[in-house]
């Protein structure tokens, strides 16, 4: 491979759900000349989300899905190698919609931020320093204005997002319980990420019961990252002004039709509960505010961050399968070369 050779993985056929390896392809081919005001980015880092499932889908989303022959729309962090832009210089480390492939052609507009922490891990700015971060920053502390002494509940609590979510409620004299589902990742949700309690969904006879049992006064925040029948078991448990952010729907496997679960409305009305969807790129203004009390929480210790590398782009295809099979211990990515 050429220095300037591109290694691409591109959707080849539009898939109904969680996307397996057979609808991607890698391909390798040359990458075109630079145009004025463009740069070139060299990934080093390319992120794995669950958002991606519904990119890639047909369905109703807040972004057009990915057409079928394109680059796998996905963040990514790398270092400008060369640029015909006046505002983007050769060096620079810059994080954003990149997409999964070695080399990314940039005029500016798909850059998040420039990555300017040099004693932290670039990778760190596609997980805890980047929109999982960003997500659990905002998703929590605006969403739901948390208070010390409340109770914190996190599904998908020992992922990229939910570990950080229990991490900021913790911050915040919260108490925290978190869900996830087997026996390892409860140990890492009590033991790394420092809830105070965690239940494993997989393998409990009741889960409603154990809320229960687990939040007598009741659940004052529920940080939802899954829909369905885990939510279903919270919303029973709901206390008085209790306030909830949806910000995943991982338990939905088909969008179209809808599955019909439980109504929550007379739980929201006789708790006078909040419930509102979240979602991150709303707030990209305030993107460096987050970055900057993360990263600061991150050098004191305060933070953990955990990762899980794949070695190389020839597993980008099966990624996004492993991350939704649960099999990740920690923020996915792939590492590029």
């Amino acid at each position: 491979m050429t220095s300037m050779e591109n290694r691409r993985v591109l959707l080849n056929a539009r898939p109904i759900g969680v996307p397996g390896a057979e609808y991607f392809t890698v391909v390798s081919q040359p990458v075109d000349a630079l145009k004025a005001g463009e740069f070139l980015v060299h990934n080093q880092f390319l992120s794995v989300d669950p958002a991606m499932r519904g990119w890639v889908n047909d369905t109703p989303n807040y972004l057009p899905p990915v057409a079928v022959g394109d680059v796998m729309r996905a963040f990514a962090v790398g270092k400008i190698v060369a640029s015909n832009h006046r505002d983007y210089a050769v060096g620079e480390v810059v994080c954003g919609l990149f997409g999964w492939q070695r080399l990314t052609i940039s005029n500016g507009d798909n850059v998040m931020r420039r990555v300017t922490d040099e004693d932290l891990s670039p990778s760190l700015a596609l997980g805890i320093l980047g929109l999982n971060g960003i997500t659990a920053y905002f998703g929590l502390l605006d969403a739901c204005d948390p208070q010390a002494g409340e109770t914190v509940v996190v599904s998908t609590a020992a992922g990229a997002v939910g570990s950080c979510v229990g991490q900021i409620a913790k911050l915040h004299g919260c108490q925290t319980l978190g869900i996830a589902g087997g026996r390892d990742k409860v140990q890492q949700c009590i033991t790394e990420f420092g809830y105070d309690q965690a239940i494993d969904y997989k393998n409990t006879g009741d889960l409603q019961a154990e809320l229960g049992d687990k939040c007598p006064s009741g659940v004052n925040i529920y940080f939802d990252n899954t829909c369905g029948p885990i939510s279903d078991a919270v919303f029973e448990h709901l206390a008085l002004g209790a306030r909830i952010t949806v910000c995943g729907t991982a338990a939905i496997q088909e969008w179209s039709p809808l599955p019909v679960g439980p109504r929550v409305h007379r739980q929201l009305m006789v708790n006078r509960a909040r419930m509102t969807g979240f979602l991150v790129l709303d707030y990209k203004q305030r993107y460096l505010e987050a970055v900057k009390h993360l990263a600061d929480w991150l050098r004191k210790g305060q933070l953990v961050a955990r990762e899980h590398v794949l070695a190389d782009m020839d597993q980008a295809p099966g990624a996004l399968q492993m991350l939704y099979r649960g099999e990740n211990t920690g923020k996915l990515l792939i590492k590029v070369d």
